[in-house]
């Protein structure tokens, strides 16, 4: 038997405090939240390493440390509202919901939303709302927001996501062309301008919807 919870304490330990995941809410959430009840129960002994977990149909769960950083580097208040975009099973969800006060996560993946609303639903985390939509749309019914996390590579940001950014707002995600190199990057928006700061390399597969368009060629 898995004691989960000493499982769950050694990651935030050894992988989180180690990568310079230092803020103290921060920690705590991902101490909180349960990743093993967001992965298939084929990978669910594995849930606490730090390495992408398959969530089946080619996507992922992101590194715990991965996400630890992105969250920290989008420093959400108690007061935020986020979207979580590519929420997936609603593992991210369920860790920001501990950090802002409302949630909105967001996939265009029917089985990965059941999930993630029925396991959130457990949890208890009742400012969350998970929807079925085009994740490159968003979800406009509710911005601005305060901060983004795009959960997944891209290649491109669409329109949309600034748009639906506050002023102020910060936006993190993984920055690649899907081929195992890129990098993690902080936007955040003044003036209704998005500047765009490269912070750790990292690289994840890349979302539905977020991949560059081809371009024309004779």
């Amino acid at each position: 038997m898995i004691d989960y919870a000493a499982a769950r304490l050694n990651m935030v330990e050894s992988q989180l405090r180690t990568n310079t995941v230092t803020d103290r809410a921060v920690l705590d959430a991902f101490l909180a939240v349960p990743r093993e009840r967001f992965v298939p129960p084929a990978v669910q002994r594995t849930a606490y390493v730090d390495e992408r977990l398959p969530l089946g149909g080619r996507r992922w769960l992101m590194e715990p440390m991965v996400l630890a950083r992105l969250i920290q580097l989008a420093a959400i208040g108690e007061d935020d509202i986020v979207l979580d975009v590519g929420c997936g099973s609603g593992y991210a969800a369920a860790v920001l919901a501990r950090l802002a006060r409302q949630v909105v996560a967001v996939d265009s993946e029917p089985l990965l939303v059941a999930q993630a609303v029925a396991r959130l639903r457990e949890l208890g985390a009742g400012n969350v709302l998970a929807v079925e939509a085009p994740m490159a749309e968003g979800y406009p019914a509710r911005a601005p927001y305060d901060a983004i996390l795009i959960e997944g590579g891209v290649t491109q940001l669409p329109e949309a996501m600034s748009r639906q950014l506050a002023e102020g707002g910060r936006l993190v995600t993984l920055m690649g062309e899907g081929n195992g190199v890129g990098h993690a990057v902080i936007m955040s928006k003044s003036g209704g301008v998005l500047s765009r700061r490269p912070v750790f390399d990292a690289a994840s597969p890349l979302l539905p919807g977020f991949e560059r368009a081809p371009s024309f060629q004779f």
